[in-house]
């Protein structure tokens, strides 16, 4: 129709990059609206970083399908790695991040050749029987600090050194800039071509194989992308907390908590992971502190409720509840409110239509 503003196809675009925009901005100014809130200021961190780790493990487990109940080992070899060395050479923490990611994705290729030959349930109980063997080698070997962990050397506070003492904000820009940093990765290979070989591995591997592809390489790839991101994690943890042992950084429970998190949220899309933590993590922060030592675990238990209700009413995750009709009409009724159109991402106009002469 003459005069009718037809909506431009990259309106949406435009309205989804100024709306990360506007989020990134908030996020960069919210230390500035929790301080002298220490708990608070802990907990954005925490969900920075376990965000992180959901990110990691969705590309083995969301983009590949390979659901792994033991990505907490990756979590500990990285921060192992980093911690000894600096303690026994003095190797800077951000080199002994990337050693850390090193170590943990090379265990992941050589533990992913025999464990990829399994699918199924049987590589969830393969991936949870290695987890434990790295555990209790760890909780019994001196060189490692055995159960009794390892303390961190306290030095003089910088970026440099990767350690903040009196003010943690610091670390809650690195964990902040890791997360954006893995989730442009997330983003990038959801619309690559090796995202769409490994969810089409994810989705029916033998017509994969039969296309030509090597399931085993590109299940390797994941798994080595994976690891190295949840050991980069680790790395960030140590230095966070300046102290690690067994049960810290590889207790079955992470493993359990990391993998839950993008099931929750949304397997194999870029934002499940970030709206899991921002549910989970809280949960249990919030539940440590209410009930204190006579509720401990109880966290455990509303994780098991979470999975039920997830299982039976949003099987695809939180997220796809923002795929939901009466969602979106939301959503448009918002926009309108605001002077936005719903369709384009743009303002809108309220003269009307030219008409024609």
């Amino acid at each position: 129709m003459a005069g009718q503003v037809r909506p431009r196809p990259h309106g949406r675009r435009i309205a989804g990059v100024v709306s990360i925009v506007i989020l990134l901005a908030a996020l960069i100014l919210l230390p500035q609206l929790l301080q002298g809130r220490p708990f608070e200021l802990r907990l954005v961190t925490i969900i920075c970083l376990y965000s992180v780790l959901g990110q990691g493990w969705n590309i083995l487990g969301g983009f590949a399908g390979q659901t792994s109940i033991g990505h907490g080992m990756f979590f500990g070899l990285g921060a192992y790695t980093s911690t000894l060395l600096l303690i026994m050479f003095g190797v800077s923490p951000w080199i002994g991040m990337i050693a850390g990611a090193a170590v943990a994705a090379l265990f992941g290729i050589f533990i992913g050749f025999s464990c990829f030959r399994l699918r199924g349930h049987y590589f969830v109980i393969a991936t949870l029987v290695v987890a434990e063997i790295v555990y209790q080698v760890a909780a019994s070997w001196d060189f490692v600090g055995a159960a009794s962990g390892i303390s961190l050397p306290v030095k003089e506070a910088g970026l440099a050194n990767f350690q903040f003492h009196r003010d943690k904000t610091g670390y809650y820009f690195i964990a902040l800039a890791m997360l954006v940093a893995v989730t442009v990765l997330a983003a990038w290979l959801r619309h690559s071509r090796l995202g769409y070989i490994l969810r089409a591995i994810r989705d029916d591997e033998d017509a994969a194989r039969s296309l030509g592809f090597s399931p085993l390489s590109y299940k390797l790839i994941a798994m080595a992308m994976s690891a190295a991101i949840v050991g980069v994690g680790g790395v960030f943890y140590a230095q966070y907390v300046l102290y690690i042992d067994p049960p810290s950084v590889l207790a079955l429970q992470l493993s359990v908590i990391i993998a839950l998190i993008p099931i929750f949220g949304g397997v194999g899309t870029v934002s499940g992971p970030i709206i899991g933590t921002a549910v989970i993590i809280p949960i249990s922060e919030y539940s440590r502190v209410l009930f204190s030592g006579s509720g401990r675990n109880v966290d455990l238990l509303i994780y098991g409720f979470l999975i039920m209700a997830i299982a039976v009413y949003l099987p695809n995750g939180v997220v796809s509840i923002l795929a939901r009709p009466s969602v979106r009409t939301m959503v448009q009724r918002v926009g309108r409110r605001f002077g936005l159109d719903p369709k384009t991402g743009e303002e809108n106009s309220k003269q009307p239509a030219e008409t024609p002469a």
